[in-house]
């Protein structure tokens, strides 16, 4: 299910289109400077070379134009899953977590923003989607698209990729908002233990 746009309207010209993704860039790099509480629609108009007035006519608030940013993260995420599984086949739907892990640390790393809000948690569970929390979100769409590549049922392998990321999202917490532990080796656990839920998966399709 395709999640809502928080977009007024939808820009129709490429140089709107410009606009407004040039707004999404602004809203990212301040949110690295500021954070999600420093930031204003003011701001993001001034560092996007727009006026405030443009801003408005394309979002009512400063939430959805960080809803905007983050279902974009959710869409280069998407994309960039694709692009990796394409490059690097592996044999079986589970083998593919290590992939996916390691994208997520890039953009955590690379992607502007990234670090402070990620899936839009830190504003609100339900950023991406009203009718699901962020995790449902992105859990349902790696598990359509695993199912898909691999030629399973969505309805058996749902289920194992939620906890699957549910799993990883803790431990990472642990590596990327805490701080408590050097993040590559809470990484590392965290593909570990991700890969021994995972291993029952790959055991039950060998047979």
């Amino acid at each position: 299910m395709a999640s809502p746009t928080p977009l007024r309207r939808q820009p129709v010209q490429q140089r709107s289109a410009q606009r407004v993704q040039r707004m999404l860039d602004a809203c990212a790099n301040l949110i690295d400077e500021l954070g999600y509480d420093g930031v204003t629609t003011t701001l993001i108009a001034e560092r996007a070379g727009v006026a405030v007035g443009s801003l408005y006519q394309f979002f009512p608030d400063k939430r959805a134009v960080v809803q905007a940013l983050t279902q974009r993260n959710l869409a280069h995420f998407m994309a960039e899953v694709a692009r990796r599984f394409d490059e690097t086949p592996v044999e079986h739907w589970s083998l593919g977590a290590d992939l996916i892990f390691d994208l997520y640390v890039e953009m955590y790393r690379e992607i502007p923003g990234f670090r402070r809000i990620r899936f839009g948690d830190v504003v609100d569970l339900r950023l991406i989607d009203s009718e699901r929390d962020n995790n449902t979100v992105i859990a349902d769409d790696i598990a359509a698209f695993l199912a898909e590549r691999f030629g399973v049922p969505l309805a058996e392998i749902r289920l194992p990729v939620a906890v699957a990321h549910e799993i990883a999202d803790s431990i990472l917490n642990l590596a990327f908002r805490r701080s408590l532990f050097p993040e590559d080796t809470v990484i590392s656990e965290a593909k570990m233990v991700v890969r021994a839920y995972l291993s029952g998966q790959l055991e039950s399709w060998r047979g």
